[in-house]
């Protein structure tokens, strides 16, 4: 059975010699973060992680849901696990205190996040839906719906859903179908299909609260048509006590390559009763806020399946004997050495680890300009951080997930023909991991997303201030000669070629758009190892100070981390070279076949 570690002494580097949240004055609920209550939360949710849900990880992926008489049945343990989850309060973690919430910052939840959903992904769904459903109410709902929902949803004994997605329609959700009629007592039917909805119908909560988008009659066509509606599995009274069961049921769950844990529902509307939330036909503002967080949920899935890999990778080319080092034997005694001397697989190895480590310190940084638009005590910094995370939210989550699925898979080939039985656990990693690179918005889109839209907003206002970021960063360490070589070098480099793309996709793209659009998804792998090689830059600069101080605690943490870092910017960041060429090749050969020549 695959094992797990919480990355609790890496969580303590990021927050608290990296980010340095518990000086971060200026950001509300930071000065509270301090290394002792920061350590007993990542303690407590590292063993809900080893100890509850990693052992029901494989009896999810086995047994998976099951349809009876309309209702979900989840696996073996899920509720159980539900139930301890939410007696744990880890669904209120970063909610309103208003409502029952704990108020953390974002960073303490996607912290937790990552742990929870490294060792059981398709669990974690089901509080990381209800509290994107959460998010979004807060944010638009009426303060009745407030006050209706959100006690409930924050303290898990009710679930939420996003239901987008018709059987016609994914990404150009224009088209969708799902009426809401108006009713006279002020609320709507609706009418419709929704379908890949995760979480739709399942035996753990009480009531499940789902968000709906659906057109109301004689509205605009088009996406300016589309309205948002909270739609009760049960009706709720005004007592708060549920009522008859709404017009909403299952008709069917999704047989899956992965995520067999949650229950990927087929959700029939009939007549059902439900309430506009937001503004008439202003449906994707609102459910935006839910979507926009999902992404970034998505992003942390990536990091959490590929960590998890890379963990039990490691243990199995530390045991498994084959062949010799080609120098010496490294195990004399033994009929053969452990893997792990193998340079190949040392490269494997390698590979993941700087990923893991830069990725979850990319996760981090994207939480702190999340908690900065939120919470920043200076109104024109929290407009700084919107537009920046703006920015990155595609990247994050089309990077991470990329990159996660791919050094998940290259977790379960360090174990040959092992990696492809069952019995391992490796397998369901790669495929748990597979979807996070479709769901939430396939990563082609998101490409599309990042250089149609984000790229060039209020004038490329974003990218310009990243640009800026990274060139005030190497110019401020710029006479710190080992900083310099080892990663700033490299880091303006790769800064160079991003900012080359960009100019090329300025100058050529308003010629031809498909010279532009070609290239999206090489752009959004060059920004993402751009992003990775300035974490890498500035967790190398906490890692040289801390060991030039004499008063490191851990000196071969730090040396691991400085050598680590070294192989990103040596071995991985050069990818971005090969991205810009690509690019700068545009559109004619991938445009030039006709359909028919496919």
């Amino acid at each position: 059975m695959p094992t797990y570690t919480p990355p609790q002494r890496d969580l303590k580097f990021l927050f608290h010699e990296t980010f340095k949240v518990q000086d971060r004055q200026d950001i509300e609920g930071y000065e509270d973060l301090t290394e002792d209550l920061t350590s007993a939360i990542f303690d407590e949710a590292g063993k809900v992680a080893r100890e509850i849900l990693l052992p029901i990880n494989q009896t999810g992926d086995q047994q998976g849901c099951h349809l009876e008489n309309g209702v979900v049945r989840t696996p073996d343990g899920f509720k159980e696990a539900f139930d301890a989850v939410r007696e744990g309060g880890w669904p209120s973690l970063e909610c309103d205190p208003e409502f029952g919430g704990q108020g953390m910052p974002n960073i303490m939840a996607a912290a937790v996040g990552e742990m929870h959903s490294a060792c059981n992904m398709a669990f974690s769904m089901y509080p990381g839906l209800t509290h994107g459903a959460y998010s979004a109410l807060h944010a638009h709902g009426t303060d009745e719906q407030k006050q209706k929902y959100l006690p409930k949803l924050v303290s898990g004994e009710w679930t939420g859903t996003m239901n987008l997605t018709e059987p016609h329609c994914g990404t150009d959700l224009g088209l969708i179908r799902a009426k809401a009629v108006p009713l006279e007592d002020g609320s709507f039917s609706i009418s419709g299909q929704k379908i890949f909805i995760s979480a739709g119908e399942h035996d753990m909560a009480e009531n499940i609260v789902h968000l709906v988008l659906a057109k109301i009659p004689g509205g605009p066509d088009g996406v300016k048509g589309i309205s948002l509606f909270v739609v009760p599995k049960f009706l709720v009274n005004d007592d708060g006590s549920l009522g008859q069961r709404n017009g909403v049921s299952c008709g069917k769950i999704e047989e899956k390559m992965g995520i067999h844990g949650n229950a990927t529902c087929v959700m029939n509307y009939d007549e059902a009763k439900g309430w506009l939330v937001g503004e008439e036909h202003k449906g994707l503002r609102a459910m935006f806020v839910m979507m926009n967080e999902a992404r970034l949920a998505v992003a942390m899935q990536g990091l959490g399946q590929a960590t998890i890999a890379y963990q039990n990778a490691v243990e199995y080319a530390r045991d498994r004997l084959q062949g010799r080092a080609v120098t010496r034997a490294e195990a004399p005694e033994k009929a053969a050495d452990p893997i792990i001397v193998h340079p190949d697989v040392r490269r494997a190895l390698m590979d993941q680890k700087a990923f893991v480590e830069g990725a979850r310190a990319f996760m981090l940084w994207g939480s702190t300009l999340i908690d900065s638009e939120h919470r920043h005590t200076d109104e024109a910094e929290k407009s700084k951080a919107a537009d920046l995370i703006a920015l990155l939210t595609p990247i994050l989550k089309g990077f991470l997930t990329d990159k996660g699925y791919e050094n998940t898979s290259q977790g379960l080939q360090l174990y040959g023909g092992h990696g492809y039985i069952e019995e391992w656990g490796m397998s369901q990693y790669v495929r748990d991991a597979r979807i996070a690179m479709i769901y939430e918005g396939a990563n082609g889109v998101q490409a599309l997303d990042l250089v149609g839209r984000k790229l060039p907003q209020n004038g490329g206002k974003a990218v310009m201030a990243f640009f800026e970021m990274v060139k005030s960063f190497i110019q401020e360490n710029a006479e710190d000669e080992a900083l310099a070589k080892d990663f700033l070098d490299p880091l303006k480099q790769a800064s160079k070629e991003l900012q080359e793309a960009g100019m090329f996709f300025m100058q050529a793209g308003m010629k031809n758009p498909n010279d532009a659009l070609a290239g999206s998804t090489d752009f959004l792998h060059l920004f993402g190892h751009v992003c990775l090689g300035l974490m890498w830059a500035k967790m190398a600069k906490v890692a040289n100070e801390a060991l030039a101080s004499g008063t490191a605690d851990d000196p071969a943490f730090y040396e691991t981390k400085l050598m680590t870092g070294r192989y990103y910017m040596q071995k991985l960041l050069p990818e971005t070279g090969m991205r810009l060429a690509r690019i700068k090749a545009g559109g004619e050969t991938v445009m030039a076949l006709p359909a028919e020549a496919f």
